[in-house]
């Protein structure tokens, strides 16, 4: 099948930038980000700025824009077969040159999984310009870490906004 990212969620202030590796079966099925209901990405989120869980597709935008959160993917195109990032071939990266300059703000990157990391390393690189932070995966194929084990290595972002916004 092929599969499209999304265009990021982003406002011109952003100080950090997430990076999945590429939308789901079922997020492109519901054009929303995370949109698998095992995928614990915005309950992640939701709980480390203490906000109420809200299945509300605007409201999980919002929580990003108003802490300085931009979100995206590595790679715009890929041909896969389901789901798993391991099943992703034919891949053509996002234009990070144009995202940057249109958002020249960020100072960090996460990476939502190891895949997201090896691919934007592949195709852009890493440069001095970024503190870039690889995370555990929130997908529930990620059966290496449980719930809480993500949570706390996910906490550093709320660490990495309140360092920015002091």
């Amino acid at each position: 099948m092929n599969s499209f990212s999304f265009p990021p969620i982003a406002n011109s202030d952003a100080k950090i930038l997430i990076l999945g590796t590429m939308p789901g079966k079922t997020s492109l099925e519901i054009n929303e980000y995370y949109g698998y209901k095992y995928n614990v990405f915005w309950k992640i989120l939701f709980i480390i700025f203490d906000k109420e869980f809200s299945e509300d597709y605007k409201i999980k935008k919002n929580l990003l824009k108003i802490n300085k959160i931009a979100l995206w993917d590595s790679l715009k195109y890929c041909v896969r077969k389901g789901s798993l990032d391991s099943n992703i071939r034919n891949e053509k990266a996002n234009n990070f040159k144009d995202f940057f300059t249109q958002h020249p703000d960020i100072k960090h990157i996460i990476f939502n999984g190891k895949a997201s990391f090896n691919y934007y390393k592949k195709y852009i690189g890493l440069s001095n310009n970024f503190e870039y932070y690889s995370l555990p995966s929130t997908s529930p194929a990620n059966a290496s870490k449980n719930f809480d084990e993500k949570l706390k290595e996910w906490r550093i972002i709320y660490k990495l906004i309140k360092t920015e916004t002091n």
